[in-house]
């Protein structure tokens, strides 16, 4: 039974692989989430070695094992968003989405599609995509890069891509790695669509920008934002992610 838990912060829950150098995953999402003023609960999706910039190897954690780390958490704070990143495959994810939901009735779930680290290691086989049709259903945003939009759908335009996969879920195209207007992103609703132009100040690369974008809009939808505007909100705090040093580990700064 649900405790009655008043923290004067509302509770989110990210679900991502453990980075030992805090840069992306698990401790980037629970950082950004402190940062923003919402309390993170996590459960673990695989164990990697890895540095900022040299990604090792992958321990992975099974469905399982998921849903036994976030189910007491579920069914004791008041959780109406959560943040996926990195599960080993399609299934696995299928099954831990659909449980969370039979868990917690009317989650959201805010979806980073990570499908390959940027150190070049693949995380998922574009073959079970038809899984991955399945999981969209549960899912109330998606925010994949240009490439990952497209591995998703097959297709070789990203905004036709994003299309698509609007029949789903709600969709943030972000500005990486997008032919002609890097940085730009782009969210699609069935309602509007919201371009969403980088910033004016100089940023340098960093280690999970995506996985704090993502943890930030779910952090800015938990406090009561809408939609559209956990977007533009979170997207000025990855830029100060961003800009906060030259190195590829960032600081969590408002």
């Amino acid at each position: 039974m649900e405790t009655k838990y008043s923290s004067g912060r509302p509770y989110v829950l990210s679900l991502a692989g453990l980075d030992p150098s805090g840069g992306a995953g698990l401790l980037a999402d629970i950082k950004t989430f402190e940062a923003l003023g919402v309390y993170g609960l996590g459960a673990c999706t695989a164990l990697t070695v890895q540095t900022d910039n040299h990604f090792i190897g992958v321990e992975w954690q099974s469905a399982t094992q998921i849903i036994a780390q976030a189910q007491p958490l579920l069914e004791t704070y008041p959780v109406s968003y959560c943040k996926i990143g990195i599960v080993k495959d399609a299934d696995t994810l299928l099954q831990v989405i659909t449980t969370l939901s039979t868990i917690r009735p009317g989650i959201r779930v805010v979806l980073d599609p990570v499908l390959k680290a940027s150190a070049g290691f693949t995380f998922h086989n574009t073959e079970q995509l038809h899984t991955w049709k399945e999981v969209l259903q549960h899912v109330y945003l998606l925010t994949p890069n240009y490439n990952e939009a497209l591995l998703l759908t097959g297709l070789s335009d990203g905004a036709a891509a994003a299309t698509t996969l609007l029949q789903y879920c709600a969709v943030l195209l972000k500005g990486g790695h997008r032919p002609g207007a890097e940085g730009l992103d782009t969210l699609y609703t069935n309602r509007s669509i919201t371009n969403i132009p980088a910033g004016r100040r100089s940023v340098f690369p960093k280690h999970g920008s995506g996985c704090v974008l993502s943890a930030a809009i779910t952090a800015q939808l938990a406090a009561g934002s809408s939609l559209p505007v956990a977007c533009i909100t979170a997207k000025k705090y990855t830029e100060n992610f961003l800009a906060s040093n030259s190195s590829l580990l960032g600081y969590h700064i408002l």
